[in-house]
């Protein structure tokens, strides 16, 4: 999926919502286990329930990775359902892979050829050859690790590095933009950091950002518009918890129906504000 075709479901739904498919089968229904693959049965469940208020999934690989091979063939379940009967929805497969050259390239096969994902997260610490093999897929995207939302965050990418005031993540930033462009390279900015995406912005204001951390972590879906939307919205914004643990009843994709049809409704009017939609 290219950048304009994103877009296009952008409007078309009048939504940005990314649904994360952190799938913890200790958290899913337990009527659910006696299925023969629980964790995709939870997962196609949720994906019907959402498909229409959502721009993308986004599987948690560690999640699928826990189980050993059957976990590797409920996460290839999933993706091949979104990409047969959601084949509009992107999906990005939250890796955060980085390695030299030749294993980057080994990573980018895996989740371009193999599973056909749109996109991978990818962390910058090794610099620009362990991320450019996975910018060179056509129609594939890298989402660069930038400024994230945990609570350890600010242990390095708040590092003032050189005495100017600049912060690692604006370097990183600064440094990654030129690897690729705004058709295959994203970034992640964690909701919980709302309050620096105006510097972010400067540095790229066209690329698109996946924003997780709305919902359970306490981010501010208002806030990450106001300071983070450009004018082809240029946002993912994910919630993982709050929507695909919504319930834990017979309906609890009901539930998650519910929870994501109320983001994208605040998401529809930030883009009628931004005069997006």
């Amino acid at each position: 999926m290219d950048y304009n075709q994103l877009f296009e479901q952008i409007k078309k739904k009048k939504s940005f919502l990314c649904v994360g498919l952190d799938t913890d089968i200790t958290k899913i229904p337990s009527f659910l286990l006696k299925e023969e693959d629980p964790i995709f049965e939870f997962n196609k469940r949720i994906i019907d329930a959402t498909a229409q208020y959502t721009i993308a999934y986004k599987p948690n690989i560690a999640f699928y990775e826990a189980h050993g091979v059957s976990g590797w063939k409920s996460l290839e379940k999933t993706i091949n359902y979104i990409n047969l009967i959601h084949e509009d929805i992107f999906v990005i497969a939250d890796a955060k892979r980085g390695d030299i050259g030749n294993t980057s390239k080994m990573y980018a096969r895996a989740y371009f050829e193999q599973f056909d994902c749109d996109a991978v997260t990818v962390a910058p610490y090794m610099g620009a050859d362990s991320v450019v093999p996975f910018l060179d897929f056509k129609n594939r995207w890298v989402i660069l690790l930038a400024l994230t939302s945990n609570q350890s965050s600010q242990d390095f990418q708040l590092l003032n590095i050189d005495g100017s005031g600049q912060n690692l993540f604006e370097t990183v930033l600064e440094k990654s933009k030129s690897w690729g462009t705004k058709e295959n390279l994203m970034y992640v900015v964690g909701a919980t950091q709302a309050e620096y995406l105006k510097k972010i912005r400067k540095i790229v204001p066209d690329n698109f950002l996946l924003v997780p951390g709305v919902g359970a972590q306490g981010g501010s879906l208002l806030e990450v518009a106001e300071y983070g939307m450009n004018d082809s919205c240029g946002l993912l914004v994910n919630s993982s918890r709050g929507i695909i643990y919504a319930s834990s009843t017979a309906d609890f994709d009901k539930m998650a129906s519910q929870k994501a049809k109320e983001l994208q409704v605040e998401m529809a009017v930030a883009l009628s504000k931004k005069g997006i939609i």
